[in-house]
């Protein structure tokens, strides 16, 4: 499980933490990402009055060895204790996710249903076609390490600030809690806002088909993203997800208060 020894975390790569209103936001970053592809849609959430949170989950944002000494329970147990600690200041919290981080906030919606008012999902995961990934228990044990994932962005000069391998006995343990979140998605009654690329490298359809039929949400609002890559929190469409988050939230949740 997590290391306690100390690690440096990259420049740019640290949590981000804003107070506001009684209206909370919290996000999550995804698998070998950092909170940097979280940052820009955070501040962006912070100006208009939300307490917003984006921690930095075990493992990311230092080296993908130490991620390697990470799994799921960690990241989501990061996560958890975020919302607890939102809770203590905001009425309702929103929680967002991408990519795994997607995954993360279904998961907090599964088991904590009174503590998550509604939820935006940016390409989550909980399911790849791919073959290699398939693989993965058997090469966690054979190979540290696969090509890395990272900073899958049309628009030029971003950084998610993610890893170039992607660690697989951490990989390894997403694909459990991808299976645990995917038995559980009926549970799931929250007003959902769904963004999907339609040029994703990382994370195939099969993710959005079994989210949107699985949950019980009788909101489920689907939006395109037509000009970005996976990492779309910092590519072409963030303006279009940070406003359509704006009004989702304002219509799903209600108006900022002080």
């Amino acid at each position: 499980m997590t290391s306690t020894v100390p690690v440096d975390i990259k420049p740019g790569a640290e949590p981000f933490s804003a107070d506001g209103g009684r209206i909370g936001v919290l996000l999550s970053h995804g698998f070998t990402g950092s909170p940097a592809s979280m940052t820009p849609w955070a501040r962006q959430l912070a100006g208009l009055g939300y307490a917003v949170r984006v921690p930095r989950l075990p493992g990311h944002g230092t080296t993908w060895k130490d991620m390697n000494r990470t799994r799921w329970q960690d990241w989501y147990a990061e996560l958890d204790a975020a919302l607890t600690e939102l809770h203590d200041h905001c009425d309702d919290v929103v929680v967002a996710g991408l990519s795994m981080g997607g995954c993360l906030a279904l998961r907090l919606a599964e088991q904590r249903p009174r503590d998550v008012a509604a939820l935006v999902l940016v390409n989550p995961a909980v399911s790849v076609a791919r073959f290699d990934v398939k693989l993965v228990p058997a090469l966690q044990w054979v190979v540290p390490a696969m090509p890395g994932i990272g900073n899958d962005i049309k628009k030029a000069d971003m950084d998610e600030i993610g890893y170039d391998k992607t660690p697989l006995k951490a990989l390894a343990s997403q694909l459990k809690m991808w299976k645990d979140v995917r038995a559980n998605l009926a549970s799931v009654t929250q007003p959902l806002l769904f963004f999907r690329s339609d040029d994703d490298h990382v994370v195939d359809v099969t993710s959005k088909d079994i989210i949107l039929s699985g949950v019980s949400s009788t909101v489920k609002d689907f939006v395109e993203l037509k000009d970005s890559f996976h990492v779309a929190t910092l590519d072409n469409d963030a303006p279009l997800i940070f406003e359509r988050t704006a009004a989702f939230i304002a219509a799903n949740v209600g108006a900022i208060r002080d």
